[in-house]
């Protein structure tokens, strides 16, 4: 077999935790290789290996059949070996090719020779398909856009061997097609691809052969074609999966959120939501469909607080709350999973039982006359930590930056879930979950709602929207584009209005 690299038996222990124990991974030339495994089994420490941030602590490293020491990511870029991280590397006020060249600029006499680069860069573009302007800043292009910039700096320092860590998780379903085309392209002209997800749709799209790790254990490698959704799934979490939501019907109740002609402003200060109207009854589960920047984020922003109402009128229960402050609002009963977990989820810098308190620290038993109360804190943090399966090295006391995304994002979850607000606002709540914690997660969001509470549920997966909603809001260009029941649509119907046209069903 012919294979350019080869990690045989690799063991790497972090304080309190063993993340790779005994792992294999084989790659052929030219070949796709899905590296699947729950949130925390160890899929991107096994990556990081590879490309020189760890050292493993035993097992070799082969490169073309020869035994390398990847002492640094340097070492790795010489090796050929590339990564795209889940999380991007990009400087946001340089333009593209800034970025791409940043640490290997070529110079011309003593200045940055800018337009070489740049003019290597288009090329490279144009080769592969990436459509990227090498003259456009960081923060004036889209994540998707950013995402190619990362791929272009690989290929720019001639990579043969590309790492993508959970490429999809950020990006809208026509980006997730168009990357699976440019990972093609690249196998065309000779490269081999690592693609590190728990994604089983895509897996099934593009890679030839999966290994599959779990609680950083070496599980075994199939060939993808052979191998069905749901055994894959099976490896992955160590039992059968489910991937319908089990729920019955919903009874809805009296209105718990109620929005009438919001319209806000986006961060370009035109309207992002337009003369939006919504309600949300106890007892329902409201998802909103659309494509990424439609006008989801105002109108959470709106509700939570975090972003200026130029008009409108936002109420829970009666209590009208358009001018309340954040926490004012958290009071009146709202509970919020953000869409972006770093910056409005946690403080990365706390531990995770600070963390699971910061709406209520003020409060008995966490505090008094001003002291925090440790003990009534841990005991509170541990609860949400085992019901939600939050792992880590240390627990509690666990830094939250430490935490894998899934896990910080458990930890998210449950903390504002164990408050029970009336209405839980849950923006993408499953981004970087695997199967087993997703399945989890849908349950809770279905026992919220049969308590009696209201769910507004945003989320870029369609899939997501259609399975554990009860109602369906689309929206469109910041315009509520119409509201259909979630058991008479169908994906056509609500494609076909995230595209603007209203009530699908009229225009076939």
């Amino acid at each position: 077999m012919d294979y350019v690299v080869e990690m045989l038996g690799i063991r790497k222990e972090f304080p309190g935790i063993v993340a790779n124990d005994n792992v294999t991974l084989q790659l052929q030339r030219g070949e796709v290789h899905a590296l699947l495994g729950e949130n925390g089994a160890g899929k991107s420490t096994l990556m990081a290996m590879l490309f020189g941030m760890y050292q493993p602590d035993r097992g070799t490293i082969k490169v073309n059949g020869s035994e390398v020491k990847i002492s640094n990511p340097n070492v790795a870029n010489d090796l050929g070996i590339g990564m795209v991280h889940q999380h991007f590397k990009l400087v946001h006020n340089f333009t593209t090719t800034e970025n791409i060249i940043l640490g290997i600029e070529p110079k011309k006499g003593l200045s940055i020779d800018l337009k070489s680069a740049a003019a290597r860069v288009d090329e490279l573009s144009k080769r592969y398909g990436l459509n990227v302007d090498p003259y456009a800043k960081i923060e004036d292009i889209s994540v998707g856009m950013q995402q190619r910039v990362e791929i272009l700096k690989m290929l720019y320092r001639n990579a043969d061997i590309l790492i993508f860590d959970e490429p999809t998780a950020v990006l809208t379903p026509q980006e997730i097609h168009d990357l699976i085309e440019i990972m093609r392209n690249l196998i065309k002209q000779g490269k081999s691809i690592i693609l590190i997800t728990h994604k089983l749709k895509e897996i099934k799209a593009i890679a030839n052969r999966c290994t599959v790790i779990r609680r950083g254990k070496y599980i075994g490698t199939v060939d993808v074609k052979d191998t069905s959704e749901a055994e894959m799934a099976k490896m992955m979490v160590g039992r059968p999966v489910s991937f319908k939501v089990e729920k019955s019907s919903s009874k809805p109740g009296a209105p718990i959120l109620t929005v009438e002609n919001l319209s806000v402003l986006n961060n370009k200060k035109v309207l992002g939501l337009k003369d939006f109207s919504l309600t949300v009854h106890s007892g329902e589960i409201v998802g909103i469909a659309g494509v990424e920047g439609n006008g989801q984020t105002e109108l959470v922003e709106a509700i939570t607080g975090l972003r200026k109402i130029e008009s409108g009128k936002v109420s829970i229960e009666s209590e009208d709350i358009t001018n309340y402050s954040i926490r004012k609002r958290t009071l009146s009963g709202i509970g919020h999973i953000p869409e972006d977990r770093h910056k409005h989820g946690l403080v990365l810098d706390y531990t995770m039982e600070d963390n699971m308190i910061l709406q209520v620290y003020y409060k008995k038993p966490f505090s008094k006359n001003g002291i925090l109360n440790r003990k009534a804190i841990r005991e509170y943090a541990d609860k949400i930590i085992q019901a939600f399966d939050v792992r880590s090295g240390e627990g509690g006391a666990s830094m939250a930056r430490s935490l894998s995304g899934g896990n910080q994002q458990k930890g998210v979850i449950g903390r504002e879930m164990e408050r029970e607000p009336k209405l839980l606002i849950a923006v993408q709540p499953t981004r970087g979950l695997d199967v087993g914690s997703i399945e989890y997660i849908h349950k809770r969001l279905v026992e919220h709602r049969d308590k009696g509470y209201a769910v507004l549920l945003v989320s870029l997966e369609l899939d997501e929207v259609m399975n554990v909603s009860d109602r369906i809001a689309v929206v469109n260009n910041g315009n509520l584009v119409g509201i259909v029941n979630a058991d008479a649509t169908n994906e056509n119907e609500i494609g076909l209005m995230m595209a603007g046209v209203e009530g699908g069903k009229h225009h076939e």
